[in-house]
């Protein structure tokens, strides 16, 4: 690990008193209340549009993430859930899990160039892209590197058909096979919930408490 990403990563006891409390805030997700932006009028907008928030260089945040994928000859559909601490820097990102999707207590970190996954049961694994690592880690399938940009409320540069609504902020966006949906809490400009889909029955559920 480079000095550059440990620098920001997380203090371990504030990370884990964050995820705490994530998981005493988010223990309701499923009856929180939230604007439902997709009701509202939208509007296709092409490529960056300048008036929509730019990408956050940096944050913390934490929340719950569920992942479902689909089912196949030997198992039906199956799911798992994390709670989460997720810091970035520019493109460097360190995030810690909870419960994490079957594997247990995992950290996953990203230097811009290697993505490094460690958890007890997996040990450490490395890959090019933090999607590949997620897979050979768990089987898994989520939109990691799209992520940063969702989070700020702004299409990734590789999304297309994004949507935003009266309010200009983005409700729906499309990355290659991942369409994502977005929802707000009253008229806050970054999104709390972030939904995305594959046809193929791959689905990621996030909860962001900014």
């Amino acid at each position: 690990m480079s000095a550059s990403i440990t620098s920001f990563k997380p203090n371990k006891l504030a990370l884990f008193t964050a995820i705490t409390a994530a998981m005493i805030i988010t223990s309701g997700c499923q009856s929180l209340k939230t604007a439902n932006a997709t009701n509202q009028p939208t509007t296709t907008v092409q490529g960056q549009n300048a008036d929509q928030p730019k990408k956050l260089e940096s944050f913390n945040i934490t929340g719950k993430i569920g992942v479902t994928t689909p089912a196949n000859d030997s198992t039906g559909t199956q799911g798992g859930s994390a709670f989460y601490a997720w810091g970035q820097q520019n493109d460097r990102f360190a995030i810690e899990l909870i419960g994490a999707l079957g594997i247990g207590k995992t950290n996953i970190e990203y230097n811009g160039q290697t993505a490094t996954l460690v958890s007890e049961k997996t040990g450490t694994l490395t890959a090019d892209d933090p999607e590949t690592l997620l897979k050979k880690a768990t089987g898994w399938q989520a939109p990691i590197s799209q992520m940063p940009y969702w989070i700020s409320g702004r299409p990734a540069p590789s999304d297309s058909a994004p949507q935003l609504d009266d309010q200009n902020r983005l409700v729906s966006s499309v990355n290659g096979e991942w369409t994502a949906s977005f929802t707000y809490k009253g008229t806050d400009k970054l999104p709390n919930k972030i939904s995305a889909v594959q046809p193929q029955g791959n689905k990621v559920v996030m909860t962001i408490n900014h």
